[in-house]
């Protein structure tokens, strides 16, 4: 079933209603999708099943009308997607538990794009969460935190965005890109934000093989977002993000379809 504009538009003024958010942004705002296509050229971890369309039917039916339908598989891990907090922390939320009301609210976007001449390996430290506020205001707990990178420019280039073109096993070791540092996920923690987003490959970076960021946010079933695009498209403050994954039962996460409505 599709889902009728004007039933789309009521569920949504209804939560941003509900929401720290102005009720008016919905009719006054506009919209950015933050979801990088799923195809054949998107990026999967080196040890996941990347997405696949086997086309079933194309074209005219003996009746005279077109019809169409194709198959997909994939990893749930892979392409714009949800971490559900059992991905690192057994007993905490699978897909389908994550309550509808973590992934939808008001977003904080810090800008944490590193120097031209930092390693690969860089992590968003303190430091950045320091200075947003110091320019900005106190990020409020309840917020979606989004950090940009720049990293999602690279897409979908896997030697630059991965820092590999390999695939399996031995390619892991071989990953680059930044993540977030374990230090600002216990922040996040304690700021007691709704869900964490990022324009890389992981909120832990490249060379991790602990993922001890992953195993905080998890820990305090904090939902993530991975693969992030158009993040440079949104304002640092007041635009309201709608998060919503394939609601697989027992999930540990899945493909995510992520909008941002902004402020004019």
């Amino acid at each position: 079933m599709t889902m009728t504009r004007p039933f789309a538009i009521t569920i949504l003024a209804w939560v941003l209603a509900c929401s720290p958010a102005k009720p008016d942004l919905l009719r006054s705002g506009s919209w950015v999708d933050l979801t990088h296509d799923f195809s054949a050229q998107t990026i999967y971890w080196p040890t996941s099943k990347p997405f696949s369309l086997e086309v079933v039917a194309a074209g005219r039916t003996p009746g005279g009308y077109y019809y169409a339908a194709n198959n997909f598989s994939a990893a749930e891990h892979g392409g714009t997607h949800l971490d559900a907090p059992v991905h690192f922390a057994e007993g905490k939320w699978t897909t389908d538990q994550i309550p509808v009301d973590r992934l939808v609210g008001e977003a904080v976007v810090v800008d944490a794009e590193p120097p031209s001449d930092t390693s690969a390996d860089y992590r968003i430290d303190l430091a950045s969460i320091t200075t947003w506020e110091r320019n900005n205001r106190e990020i409020p707990g309840g917020s979606i935190v989004l950090f940009r990178t720049g990293w999602g420019h690279r897409w979908p280039s896997r030697k630059r965005y991965l820092g590999t073109e390999r695939m399996g096993a031995e390619a892991v070791p071989e990953l680059h890109f930044p993540g977030i540092d374990s230090a600002v996920a216990q922040w996040l923690v304690k700021r007691q934000v709704r869900a964490v987003g990022i324009d890389t490959p992981s909120i832990d970076y490249g060379q991790s093989n602990t993922y001890p960021t992953h195993r905080v946010l998890s820990g305090a079933n904090i939902p993530a977002f991975e693969n992030l695009a158009n993040l440079d498209r949104l304002p640092q403050t007041g635009s309201f993000v709608v998060a919503l994954p394939m609601k697989i039962k027992g999930g540990s996460g899945g493909p995510l379809r992520i909008v941002a409505v902004v402020p004019h």
